[in-house]
């Protein structure tokens, strides 16, 4: 196993509402000197929603994505709040995004994004037991709700719409947890 750089110096370079860039000095164990720029983590982390319906129907919301300037398909995500745990803020999260709520929760994975330039984690959870139920989110405006068949899921993958890596990733691993599940007892 390599042995972690040591940190050397760590500097904010550039603050927005969202964002703090930090400049990170490193020292390797060879004795070799890099700095890297990275996203400062900010928070608890966030977390990713996967809702299953009773009929095996995965629950996606339509979102604007300011990113890519344009509406996408994607699942339910957001922070989780201070004094919440995963479940609580998915929980949250799909009631305000999707308007359901869900009495069976299960992470899947903590999962990150480009992490050699930021440390920010997702966690996955699938949400089952599913019913309505509503509360008033950050949104600013209520989301579609589009409902796709889970053994469609090839077809989702190759939709236009639907291009977020971590959704994609999520979906998959919702779809082995559900054959795992339903295997156990063979």
């Amino acid at each position: 196993m390599p042995v972690k750089p040591e940190i050397l110096k760590v500097t904010n370079t550039a603050k927005s509402r969202l964002f703090r860039v930090e400049e990170v000095e490193l020292r390797f164990s060879n004795g070799v000197t890099r700095t890297y720029e990275r996203l400062a983590n900010r928070g608890r982390g966030a977390v990713m929603i996967i809702p299953i319906t009773a009929d095996n129907h995965v629950l996606l919301i339509r979102e604007y994505a300011v990113g890519l300037e344009d509406y996408t398909l994607t699942l339910p995500k957001g922070l989780i709040d201070p004094g919440e745990d995963e479940h609580t803020a998915a929980d949250r999260e799909l009631k305000e995004e999707a308007g359901f709520g869900s009495r069976q929760l299960d992470t899947l994975k903590v999962m990150t994004s480009a992490p050699n330039y930021m440390g920010h984690k997702v966690t996955a959870v699938i949400a089952r037991d599913l019913y309505p139920c509503r509360l008033e989110g950050d949104e600013p405006e209520e989301m579609e709700v589009v409902s796709w068949p889970l053994e469609q899921l090839d077809q989702l993958i190759q939709d236009e719409d639907f291009t977020e890596a971590r959704a994609i990733a999520a979906l998959y691993m919702v779809k082995d947890f559900l054959i795992k599940e339903s295997t156990k007892g063979d």
